[in-house]
């Protein structure tokens, strides 16, 4: 079996790296990568020392597993692969229905590391999980950068500085870090969830946990939020507001699940924060929590600063590439089994990743 790696133009981040060569090696017979596949994770090519540099169109045509972060190959591409291939990578099938379409008309066997399940036993493979604990670390860094002031209580001769209080909105993986990041960095730390079970899990951050009752909750909705009642809504959009007036830091992480993100800090909320705050938005791709936010921006608004970026984990790619690849290399080991994967297994990793078999 040959695993080849494809790199693509919209990321740093990279699907393979130094370390994890050797261990690829023990389920394949060779890896091949895209020259460059690592530089911008500040791996060079002579750092794969047990793989082979070769063309996007060698990889392509020959390789039995080809891997990538984000899709980038035309029809035309997959034509030219061999019939039994199978393609690895995020197709975020949610986001638009037309790539499943596209996939079978082409009879390309995939499989979409973000519709992995997220369960305990695919922890290791999680890559939405892995970039998640990612954006939410750099998130609060962001702000920090941004924020003209001090975030921890300071006592010096020239007096006393209060600490910064900041609101996480969205207490999953990535609220759960900006919790934990905050805190290290010393400011007090409230953070808002509709799913009353994370309670503990804010609590044993350090972070006061705040709440509105009667919201819905989907066990079943894979860490993201699901949409709720339209009184609930009203209750949660006051207590956003009081608790935002307050902050400043709002950090938004919520995403609906091939849904716009939902409005949680409105125009009205932001008008009436502190001049100097900072949100980041984390779910600024898909419409945004913040009504003001625009996707890859930083804007001023009323003295506010609004960051709307998705992409966190790109600003750190060294680390963002080793999570990625451990996260490749655990999927490909639970479905490789003596050098093949069966395209027909019942597992539910597998089942649940496959989104297109060719007939």
């Amino acid at each position: 079996m040959i695993i080849g790696f494809l790199k693509e133009g919209t990321t740093d981040i990279a699907p393979i790296v130094p370390k994890n060569q050797s261990k690829l090696k023990a389920i394949c017979e060779e890896i091949w990568i895209e020259s460059g596949i690592a530089k911008g994770a500040f791996y060079a090519d002579d750092t794969f020392a047990e793989a082979a540099i070769k063309s996007r169109a060698d990889i392509i045509s020959t390789a039995d597993v080809i891997v990538q972060i984000t899709p980038d190959i035309t029809d035309e591409e997959y034509g030219q692969a061999k019939a039994s291939a199978i393609f690895i990578c995020q197709y975020a099938p949610f986001n638009d229905e037309n790539i499943v379409k596209g996939l079978s008309a082409n009879g390309v066997n995939a499989f979409s590391l973000d519709m992995i399940p997220r369960t305990s036993l695919a922890q290791s493979m999680d890559v939405l999980s892995s970039m998640a604990s990612v954006a939410g670390y750099k998130a609060v860094l962001s702000a920090l950068t941004m924020l003209p002031r001090y975030a921890p209580m300071m006592i010096t001769a020239a007096g006393s500085i209060k600490p910064s209080k900041v609101l996480v909105i969205g207490a999953g993986v990535a609220g759960l870090q900006a919790i934990a990041t905050a805190r290290r960095n010393g400011a007090v730390v409230e953070a808002f969830d509709t799913r009353a079970a994370v309670r503990e899990e804010v609590q044993s951050l350090g972070a006061k946990f705040v709440e509105v009752e009667g919201a819905k909750d989907d066990k079943d909705a894979g860490g993201y939020a699901v949409e709720q009642s339209d009184e609930y809504k009203q209750r949660q959009a006051a207590l956003i507001q009081e608790k935002s007036k307050a902050a400043d830091i709002v950090i938004t992480t919520a995403q609906l699940r091939g849904r716009p993100a939902p409005k949680l800090v409105t125009e009205d909320t932001v008008n009436n924060m502190k001049p100097g705050s900072v949100i980041v938005d984390l779910a600024a791709s898909t419409g945004g929590n913040c009504a003001l936010s625009q996707n890859d921006k930083v804007i001023q608004h009323n003295g506010v600063t609004i960051i709307g970026d998705s992409n966190l984990p790109n600003k750190m790619p060294q680390d963002a590439s080793t999570l990625y690849s451990n996260n490749i290399l655990n999927f490909l080991k639970h479905i490789v089994k003596e050098g093949s994967i069966d395209l027909n297994s019942d597992d539910e990793i597998l089942s649940k990743s496959l989104i297109s078999k060719k007939a």
